[in-house]
């Protein structure tokens, strides 16, 4: 296929000269965290697996694209380094083949031996072998137009991650869809409503509310010493336990396998409303449930079964395993400002500002399959308030700035790698959507490059929720094991609210 290239230690950049003043004008340089995903260690890519419930008409696309996704500046630009400039890397405008972008393979379904998914599954698989080629904007998008057990045809979008942060990336995708009642209307996407964390805090009046802030204020600021203290300690040496799923040195330069499975987004809501939760909270502790039951399992083989109850299990004890969140501080875009930008050519923020936030996971089984809930919630609560993710990026500036790119790079891959993995929940339209007239099945998010052996990523859309796995299977050979696992964790939870009438219709 012409648009892949295997996968290289890292993308060379394309040596350019000096341009015209008018040019040269309309040129920016990279951020240095877009530069930073250009280095060996770095090289992330961020794809998107699209279920479609129609066959999927690639001419429509093409023709879709010109007056949507290519009005975009960073999918329109090349990455090149400036001669004159020290090797500084910047956005260069360019004209795009779209034939060199769209893939279509042509497959004979017949001769899939009756096993379409596993054929796009290892499709995609492959991709995760190879890297965009830099002659050309960083993105591809291949249309399998093969029907498996959940749609009808597959799209998988590529984007290089120095184009954006995944969460602007998804946005940006979505921005390009459309309800499929309403066609002239974008999708509906529910906002994070903002509640301080004890709010009974700021209910007291008087001296009370003095205190009670100034107590706030004690927490925050002494949450946020703590979280940098462990983020430079976790720079230097603390890691996590090694356990079955931590990747080994050079696991970025490994293959991904992408597997998912999609659950009633109605069951993590009746857990939400019957314990005052949040859907993160909620996705958090599945998480927490699914991998402590995964790695009982693991740690379990080939020796004789503890059991799994809390007191008699298989795990070893004070498991540190802990979620590396890569948080872009940059104000987020609203679907609505990238639709009217690619239609109306206005503006809209865009770019990696990178913070780290380190999210402690309890690995340990439970009786009470609430538990899980409760001490996630406590985390994410904990996480809320501090401001880690501004002082991450700070450091990691001042580390760009007096040491360079190398020395920059070198401190982001050791934090991801002295972590176990990258856990994600994004939120997703309300409604039924279609990209460019094709009615949407599923979403299924996900990255490879990263250090890390395991991704889980959560995705709603309309009234279910995709659980998406990326793992490097030399860690994770099983890893549709661990969506049952994931899954059957949910089930435990949901019932426990149900047998204890703790939910009401």
């Amino acid at each position: 296929m012409e648009s892949i290239r295997w996968r290289k230690p890292s993308l060379k950049p394309i040596q350019t000269k000096p341009k015209l003043a008018m040019e040269a004008a309309e040129e920016e340089l990279l951020s240095p965290s877009a530069r930073l995903f250009h280095e060996p260690n770095f090289n992330v890519h961020v794809i998107a697996i699209m279920g479609s419930k129609s066959r999927i008409n690639p001419q429509v696309i093409k023709e879709k694209l010109v007056h949507t996704l290519l009005k975009h500046p960073r999918f329109s630009s090349l990455q090149v380094v400036d001669e004159k400039k020290n090797g500084e890397m910047k956005w260069v405008r360019t004209m795009v083949d779209l034939d060199k972008h769209i893939v279509v393979p042509q497959v004979d379904e017949q001769n899939l031996q009756g096993s379409p998914d596993k054929f796009v599954e290892n499709y995609i698989q492959n991709l995760s072998k190879t890297t965009l080629d830099k002659s050309k904007p960083l993105w591809d998008l291949h249309l399998l137009n093969v029907k498996t057990s959940d749609a009808e045809a597959v799209a998988v979008f590529r984007i290089h991650h120095s184009l954006g942060d995944g969460t602007s990336l998804i946005s940006l995708l979505l921005a390009c869809t459309r309800q499929t009642a309403h066609p002239d209307k974008i999708p509906t996407i529910p906002g994070n409503k903002k509640m301080p964390i004890n709010s009974s805090e700021y209910t007291t009046k008087g001296l009370w509310q003095y205190f009670a802030k100034v107590w706030s204020f004690m927490r925050l600021f002494w949450n946020t010493i703590v979280d940098v203290l462990m983020f430079m300690a976790t720079t230097m040496f603390l890691k996590d336990t090694s356990t079955p799923i931590k990747g080994k040195p050079g696991s970025e330069f490994n293959p991904r396998r992408f597997v998912y499975r999609t659950v009633s987004l109605d069951d993590l809501k009746l857990v939400k409303n019957a314990l005052n939760m949040t859907i993160n909270d909620v996705a958090l502790g599945v998480t927490q449930a699914g991998l402590s039951v995964y790695l009982n399992r693991r740690f379990g083989e080939g020796k004789k079964n503890k059991g799994v109850t809390e007191k008699n299990n298989n795990l070893p004890k004070n498991i540190r395993l802990r979620s590396t969140l890569l948080v872009n501080l940059r104000p987020s875009t609203g679907i609505q400002a990238l639709a009217d930008m690619m239609e109306k050519d206005t503006e809209a923020k865009w770019g990696n500002w990178i913070g780290f936030v380190l999210l402690p996971f309890k690995i340990a089984l439970r009786d009470d399959p609430l538990d899980y809930i409760r001490e996630a919630k406590a985390t994410i609560d904990r996480k809320k308030n501090s401001l880690e993710a501004i002082y991450t990026f700070s450091i990691s500036e001042l580390a760009l700035r007096f040491f360079g790119i190398k020395t920059s790079s070198s401190i982001s891959h050791r934090i991801i790698t002295n972590t176990t993995m990258c856990f994600s929940n994004l939120v997703g339209p309300q409604e039924e959507i279609g990209f460019y007239g094709h009615p949407m099945a599923y979403l299924a998010p996900s990255s490879y490059g990263q250090p890390h052996a395991l991704m889980i990523n959560f995705q709603s859309y309309t009234n279910k929720m995709t659980i998406v796995l990326s793992v490097d299977e030399s860690m994770i050979p099983d890893p549709y094991q661990l969506l049952d696992d994931l899954e059957q964790s949910l089930k435990l939870i949901k019932d426990a609210v149900v047998e204890r009438g703790l939910y009401h219709k």
